[in-house]
């Protein structure tokens, strides 16, 4: 019987201790975090490794490239930038509130679900700068170099020029003249379907992410990303990045009201989840990207 009972002990205690480490905030002051690969990535010369424990930081000055394989790196909270096949970029500022980083080969999306006031997110190409200070869905190509904004608002600026592109827009970076010009949306490739797919997992493992931090009490602490708890506690840093083990990747977590992401996935913030445990993300009709089944 007292064997009986330390194992149901034990096993009781397993259980409590896995419930803060299945949505461990992931804590970095710095924008650059790869939180995902596959295939061949190169940090400098270093390949990097698929890891669910260690995510590599693309520093000042680093050149992160690939081979054939693609990457997920967390800019500011709530960005993400994701590159295809034989694509490169240059980190020129890594800070949370300024991101600044040149993209030298191939294309990359930038998936903004939430952008904080006052924070900062440049995209360098050829002779422009793309700031994305807003919510929406940003597709770069180097060849040849250009902006396509499937949602939200890009300021690009050339020069002394600066030239607001909206949703359904594209602006050629090569030319410092180039005007805005119309694009059809529902022409995507690989990388837009590929990218569709990681929005949709982060959006499923947001939903138990956020339930723990609900649980805990930690909504209470509001929408500040450093609270004076200690670091270990369950309810540091409890919106933001945070590592869901379940799910074996990064995801995000709002705070304040539930917010959706470019694709229409929704975020569940701490606050509004309340006892909902597991939710299916609404698929919009028709969604950016396609079907998100297809590609590769």
């Amino acid at each position: 019987m007292k064997s009986v009972w330390r194992v149901a002990l034990a096993a009781a205690m397993l259980a409590l201790g896995a419930i803060p480490a299945y949505a461990q905030p992931v804590i970095s002051a710095k924008s650059g975090l790869v939180a995902y690969v596959h295939g061949e990535v190169f940090l400098g010369d270093q390949q990097v490794e698929p890891s669910l424990t260690s995510f590599p930081e693309v520093k000042e000055k680093m050149v992160l490239r690939t081979a054939e394989g693609r990457a997920e790196v967390l800019l500011s909270p709530g960005v993400f930038l994701r590159m295809g096949e034989y694509s490169s970029f240059r980190m020129v500022t890594n800070r949370l509130i300024d991101t600044r980083l040149e993209l030298l080969t191939g294309s990359a999306v930038v998936e903004a679900d939430e952008v904080a006031k006052d924070t900062n997110v440049t995209i360098v190409a050829r002779q422009a700068a793309v700031l994305i200070a807003k919510h929406g869905l940003y597709r770069f190509d180097m060849e040849p170099a250009r902006v396509k904004v499937f949602d939200g608002v890009a300021s690009v600026t050339t020069g002394e020029q600066t030239t607001p592109v909206g949703a359904g827009r594209l602006l050629n970076l090569d030319s410092l003249t180039a005007s805005v010009e119309k694009f059809n949306k529902e022409e995507t490739d690989a990388l837009d379907r590929w990218s569709k797919r990681r929005a949709e997992d982060v959006a499923t493992a947001n939903v138990s992410s956020a339930k723990q931090v609900h649980d805990y009490g930690c909504s209470s602490y509001g929408t500040s990303f450093a609270n004076t708890v200690p670091v270990n506690s369950p309810c540091y840093n409890p919106c933001g990045w945070r590592y869901n083990t379940w799910y074996g990747m990064v995801t995000f977590v709002p705070c304040g009201a539930n917010i959706y992401s470019p694709y229409g996935y929704r975020h569940w913030s701490p606050v509004n989840v309340g006892r909902l445990y597991s939710v299916a993300p609404r698929i919009p009709a028709g969604g950016y990207g396609g079907d998100s089944a297809a590609g590769h």
